[in-house]
């Protein structure tokens, strides 16, 4: 079964990731072969890290203290003239070079080749995905066209499908036909451009092990020929 990435996307969650292994990092350290020198920089990373995004909620917070109160020394009628504080940070933590995600990223993937690694280390770490299930059935592929060199190109996004099945209608009262199956993310149409002005319409749906899945596109045109 498929994993999603063990990374979270937004700050905070990447924070309590860095917290969670600086902390937990350290008991399996001998037998992850993970050195002093590594351990020191992790930690010293994760409280830089979590140094400023507390310094940056804080700030935040302050600079809308300060906008309302700025918003009303400038329009209000009423209220005290006192300036608001400004903002209140703790000590900093020494700093770290740039590239703390690229740091921590470079050793989770040194620890998941580690000869003792185990998949229950990895869950305990939180660098291991969750399973992802794969419902094809709502699949509904959105494509888009462009024309280059004269050419009609069919683009859409591949995702967890193998494949794309491509309809086409040449404007010859003939309606939607098969054209096509393709892994080309940037298909480009190479039938023969018409003698005068046509429209050209498709439409696709996602394949997965030599099968159609999901829903079929809804259908886009383009104009060919001269």
């Amino acid at each position: 079964m498929a994993k999603s990435y063990y990374l979270p996307k937004d700050d905070n969650g990447k924070v309590a990731l860095l917290d969670l292994l600086a902390t937990r990092l350290p008991i399996y350290a001998e037998t992850l072969e993970v050195s002093p020198a590594d351990l020191a920089s992790l930690q010293a990373d994760a409280a830089a890290f979590r140094y400023m995004i507390n310094a940056h909620n804080v700030i935040q917070g302050n600079a809308r203290l300060w906008t309302t109160f700025k918003n009303l020394q400038r329009d209000g009628v009423a209220g005290t003239g006192a300036f608001p504080p400004a903002a209140n940070l703790s000590a900093p933590v020494p700093t770290v070079p740039p590239g703390i995600i690229t740091r921590v990223t470079a050793l989770i993937a040194r620890i998941k080749t580690a000869r003792n690694y185990t998949e229950a280390i990895g869950q305990d770490l939180s660098i291991v995905g969750s399973n992802q299930i794969v419902d094809p059935d709502g699949w509904k592929p959105i494509i888009d066209i462009a024309i280059k060199a004269g050419r009609p190109v069919i683009q859409w996004t591949k995702g967890d499908a193998d494949s794309i099945e491509i309809w086409a209608d040449r404007g010859d009262d003939k309606g939607l036909a098969f054209h096509t199956i393709t892994t080309d993310p940037a298909y480009t149409d190479a039938s023969p451009a018409p003698s005068t002005s046509a429209l050209w319409k498709y439409k696709a749906i996602y394949r997965l092990r030599d099968e159609q899945v999901g829903n079929w596109s809804d259908v886009i045109s383009v104009a060919v020929g001269s």
